[in-house]
């Protein structure tokens, strides 16, 4: 209990950090989702093909394989680049960025097949009238696309979300001190790590049933319109 007592406060600082991630990579995803589906949904072969290769590409590689590519790779790609055009100098990639980059970039595969199977779901007829109605773009979305995807997509969402939740753990690799860096150390200092895995997995499990109980608010929001 002091061992708990005396490190629990270090495992307990990179919440915070760990809360930030997991929201900037959400909305990074989300964004990267709402680009997929666009490109997916295009008539455009180009577009349709980038969108494509987008998602296969993204889910055919491990996760953690490819922070370490952004991560590494990418601040190698960035210097060697600044060195040839002379136009800046040296730039340090920073692990919230990388990770943050890294997981929306993953997630936003997952997020463009989850918004693309609740635009394919909307009966196209109820567009086509807004239209006729002369409804403009922005009010369609509105009134007719986002009361119907909302319910269709979310179920998807909070998978993808919760899972995104506990990805953020693998930005531990790289230095972010997050919740599971700060366990991994003072496991080590106190050379007790299994009892500081517990706390983290505590810490993820709570986060996780939070997360569920809100999105699940907004179901049912949805589900009584």
């Amino acid at each position: 209990m002091d061992t708990l007592l005396a490190y629990g406060p270090m495992v307990l600082s990179g919440l915070g950090l760990t809360i930030a991630l997991s929201l900037s990579s959400l909305t990074l995803a989300v964004l990267f989702g709402l680009m997929g589906v666009w490109a997916k949904l295009s008539r455009n072969l180009f577009l349709n093909a980038l969108g494509g290769g987008y998602t296969a590409l993204v889910r055919g590689i491990p996760d953690l394989v490819l922070m370490l590519i952004i991560y590494f790779g990418g601040q190698n790609l960035i210097n060697s680049l600044g060195e040839v055009s002379g136009l800046w100098d040296y730039v340090e990639i920073s692990p919230f960025a990388a990770g943050t980059f890294a997981i929306g970039l993953i997630f936003g595969a997952y997020m463009t097949e989850t918004f693309r199977g609740g635009f394919l779901a909307i009966d196209k007829g109820e567009i086509e009238a807004g239209l006729a109605c002369g409804m403009s773009s922005g009010t369609r979305l509105r009134l007719i696309v986002w009361p119907q995807i909302v319910p269709l997509v979310l179920p998807s969402f909070t998978n993808n979300w919760l899972v995104l939740l506990k990805t953020t753990a693998l930005v531990s690799i790289i230095g972010l001190q997050d919740v599971m860096y700060n366990a991994n150390q003072s496991g080590r200092s106190s050379q007790q790590p299994f009892l500081f895995l517990l706390l983290a997995f505590a810490i993820y499990l709570g986060l996780t049933i939070l997360s569920d109980l809100g999105l699940r608010q907004i179901r049912n929001r949805y589900r009584l319109r």
